[in-house]
């Protein structure tokens, strides 16, 4: 039993250490929008949502971005292609930042879906969308 657990592991080790991550990276972004919006921006107003987003979605990147450097893709890339690395990976992640404020913007606007649960919702779509882009954007294998 324990052999084939690793075997699976082995086979999916890249999907796997993702999730994993990518569950890291939702707590760290739905944990900061949490206490940004109970403690600092408490107005219920558009503005406050927005910038609470803005502010946990710079959290999310920093920690995903070593994270899934290190234990996802790891990626040994040194020199100017780490700066190059990293500056797609900021980009990829703008994308689905712009991507996450219009479906905020949606759910909690013209559909009146609680903040804090519309958060969650869109975290599902955002995690996907992060995957295929660092996948086949970021860290791609070159042989």
């Amino acid at each position: 039993m324990i052999n084939k657990i690793k075997d699976l592991y082995k086979k999916y080790k890249e999907i796997i250490n993702y999730i994993i991550v990518g569950g890291l990276t939702t707590v760290v972004s739905i944990a900061s929008f949490y206490i940004v919006r109970l403690f600092i921006l408490t107005n219920n107003s558009q503005l406050h949502i927005q910038i609470s987003t803005i502010i946990s979605w710079i959290l999310a990147v920093l920690f995903a971005f070593f994270a899934n450097k290190k234990y996802v893709f790891e990626s040994k890339i040194q020199g100017k292609g780490k700066l190059i690395e990293m500056i797609k990976f900021f980009l990829s992640r703008l994308t689905t930042l712009g991507i996450e404020m219009i479906s905020m913007w949606l759910l909690t606007s013209p559909l009146h879906i609680n903040d804090k649960i519309s958060k969650i919702l869109v975290q599902f779509i955002i995690m996907i969308l992060n995957y295929i882009f660092s996948k086949i954007f970021v860290f791609k294998k070159h042989n």
